[in-house]
């Protein structure tokens, strides 16, 4: 038996208009907001009671996620490019994540390259990121003879002399290559300690496994807001501190210079720490070979950087880094939204 569903396209008059109606929810959300601010105790106890649930959602998302994190991270390589070719399908040609973004992002920065160009770097770039997501899980588990296997360092013998010398040195690098691959590979040499920069995740339960994943090696982590504390706390070790400074900062205080061909504000972080601890920069670029093979190298940037302006280091860093992004741009991180900051002028 055939069931016919028949819709009324006759238009339904509500009984408040649509101007009413937006004025109508806005005073139902201001009473709201005014009751809670009139009434402290029971908004605390709302509030610590939102935020109790979101807690408890936290943890039930990071407890039922586990297994499969941990599931991945042991599949061999060959397993886990399989997974990433469908990642790929899912992420590009279904949900499309952030390729206005990048399509933006890649036009503006080679605006000397065709449509059709531009589109074939969105692609690799695509299929290198769900590379790069599942690699960064291997790495909760990787061996250290997979590691010296997979990511080959070039320019160790920069770390070896400063190490015999007992000097400390600053690390600047950006989102290219796997970063991740290439600081547990740092981990297993044996000179300097690696420590690196990070912004700790909302979620504490997430936080912590990555805490984890990039500790276990060895290394240590100073977040962004303790990192002059905690580099100067660590001043009597051999240290090497990376500073993976290429995202976008508050515009206040920012060094602004040209980038990609934009306009573009730069963390000052490296400039002014490397000049107060009298630290020699080494500049690391992590090259992908093949699919799953990296070569790291690293160089020295700055030796002196006392007798350099912070703005000296900080322009010769990301300069540096856009020569590796013009060579090879899909392994550079496009999905970051770099240039939504623009320069305030004085009128």
């Amino acid at each position: 038996m055939c069931l016919t569903f028949l819709q009324d396209k006759t238009p339904t008059k509500s009984i408040l208009s649509q101007k009413d109606t937006k004025y109508f929810v806005s005073f139902i959300i201001m009473a709201w907001i005014l009751w809670l601010g009139l009434q402290p105790k029971l908004s605390l106890e709302y509030f610590t009671f939102l935020n109790d649930i979101f807690a408890a959602m936290n943890a039930a998302i990071y407890y039922l996620s586990l297994p499969f994190i941990y599931a991945i991270s042991i599949l061999p390589f060959w397993w886990l490019y399989r997974l990433s070719d469908f990642l790929f399908l899912i992420l590009f040609h279904v949900f499309g994540y952030r390729k206005k973004v990048v399509f933006e992002n890649l036009t503006k920065s080679f605006p000397e390259k065709s449509e059709q160009e531009l589109r074939t770097i969105q692609r690799k770039f695509y299929r290198y990121f769900c590379d790069l997501v599942l690699e960064t899980l291997k790495s909760i588990t990787i061996s250290r003879s997979s590691l010296a296997k997979r990511v080959q360092f070039n320019g160790s013998e920069i770390f070896e002399e400063y190490y015999k010398n007992g000097q400390s040195v600053i690390i600047a690098m950006g989102h290219f290559g796997n970063w991740e691959l290439g600081g547990a590979r740092f981990a297993i040499e044996p000179f300097h300690q690696l420590f690196v920069i990070y912004h700790p995740l909302q979620n504490k339960y997430f936080d912590k496994l990555v805490y984890r994943m990039r500790t276990r090696l060895g290394n240590g982590l100073y977040a962004m807001k303790d990192s002059l504390r905690g580099i100067i706390g660590d001043r009597n070790k051999l240290t090497a501190t990376a500073f993976i400074a290429d995202q976008t900062p508050s515009p206040k205080g920012a060094h602004w210079m040209q980038f990609l061909n934009q306009d573009t504000p730069v963390f000052t972080g490296t400039g002014k720490i490397s000049k107060k601890m009298k630290y020699p920069v080494v500049y690391i670029g992590i090259h992908r070979v093949k699919r799953g093979y990296y070569e790291m190298r690293a160089e020295k940037l700055v030796e002196k950087p006392e007798e350099q302006t912070e703005t000296y280091i900080i322009e010769a860093f990301t300069k540096r880094l856009e020569e590796d992004i013009v060579k090879q741009p899909e392994i550079w991180l496009w999905t970051h939204r770099r240039w939504k900051h623009k320069r305030q002028t004085n009128t």
